[in-house]
């Protein structure tokens, strides 16, 4: 036992190096990428700063990580484990009576606390520094519509207004909000219409109103100019691009939030009539996530164990691979089924996990005990 527990230990101090340089060199190479696609679309916009560009390329580290996460620990175990093979240290383990049951107990105890960390620790981060880098990308990159938010009840959005100045923008905040029966229906609203400059040039207060057919329509509004007394002017209405659809869709997206705000959220959206599929697929796909892990590092032992004198090294090395890559395809099915509402977002986000455990132990199974 002894012994045993001196090459478990061994074994997950190996794949623990292995997955986590896997997992940094595919997360350098994917931010990479992302920090040329953004360079890509600030060419045309001359007057934002390259600074920009790398902040919003630094602040999307910790996401891809988080994304990278199961490849890392599939391809990371993968190398680990084949190499101890090619080197014959587990051969010798095995020869001497070890199970390889016995002495993976540690790598995959060790995957799933990585997992967890993801979960819990890293994914605040991840969503704190997503939402910022969503932030900055809505103010210098992207055009037209303004960024919605969904918090605490109310909603806040910024629209173009070119009823009074060509280049002008509202911003709209209602204290409470109720989708049903496909009207969306706002209560205690504020209006700030400002011009290009940015400068105020009325504020409008509204005890209610409504989403109708390219316009917000207020009722028994009131309006402040600068340097004016509030006064009363009834209904108004206020062009909008915006539809039911956009404004359900432009909310908080479920990457934004971490694991511990996910729930009120989901409770808020249920309470304020809003769909909350998306979300709830979001959340158990981290609660999954320990699990997942602990299942590619299952999945890169079972590809990988095999001795190198039977051949076919590469071919089973590869076939791990396309496994993994297999999972990662059933699992964006499993979302878009899930998103689509013909899969409870419990069973989109575990199944794939499901599915990948049931390969790994058939395989380790065929291999320990043929």
């Amino acid at each position: 036992m002894i012994v045993a527990v001196t090459l478990s230990r061994y074994i997950a101090r190996q794949f623990v190096f292995s997955v986590v340089a896997m997992i940094a060199s595919l997360t350098g190479i994917v931010c990479l990428f992302d920090f040329i696609d953004l360079l890509r679309r600030v060419a045309t916009k001359p007057d934002v700063s390259t600074n920009v560009v790398t902040e919003i390329a630094a602040l999307h580290v910790p996401y891809f990580a988080t994304e990278i996460l199961p490849f890392g620990m599939l391809l990371g175990g993968i190398v680990c484990f084949w190499r101890l093979t090619r080197s014959s240290e587990l051969i010798v383990a095995r020869a001497a009576g070890i199970s390889a049951w016995q002495f993976l107990t540690a790598p995959v105890a060790c995957a799933m606390l990585i997992g967890a960390v993801f979960t819990t620790l890293i994914s605040p981060v991840s969503s704190s520094m997503y939402r910022r880098a969503e932030e900055l990308d809505q103010q210098y990159l992207r055009t037209g519509g303004g960024p919605l938010s969904l918090s605490s009840g109310s909603l806040w959005l910024r629209q173009s207004d070119s009823q009074y100045d060509p280049h002008g923008v509202a911003m709209l905040h209602a204290r409470g909000v109720q989708l049903k029966d496909g009207l969306l229906r706002i209560r205690n609203v504020s209006v700030f219409r400002l011009d290009h400059q940015d400068k105020l040039m009325m504020r409008i207060e509204a005890p209610e109103g409504y989403l109708g057919t390219l316009k917000w329509i207020l009722s028994d509004a009131s309006v402040v100019r600068p340097n004016d007394l509030l006064h009363h002017v009834g209904q108004i209405d206020l062009p909008t691009d915006l539809t039911v659809n956009r404004v359900q869709e432009s909310f908080s997206s479920p990457e934004t939030l971490s694991v511990w705000a996910l729930p009120g959220f989901i409770s808020l959206l249920d309470r304020s009539g809003f769909s909350s599929i998306r979300h709830r697929i979001h959340f158990q796909s981290l609660l999954a996530l320990p699990m997942l892990a602990g299942t590619m590092a299952l999945v890169a032992a079972g590809f990988s164990m095999r001795p190198s004198r039977r051949g076919g090294v590469a071919r089973m090395i590869g076939s791990g691979v396309a496994a993994g890559f297999l999972l990662f395809t059933v699992s964006k099915v499993a979302e878009q089924f899930g998103n689509s509402g013909a899969l409870p977002p419990m069973l989109a986000a575990w199944a794939p996990t499901l599915a990948g455990l049931c390969l790994a132990v058939s395989l380790l199974l065929h291999l320990e005990d043929g």
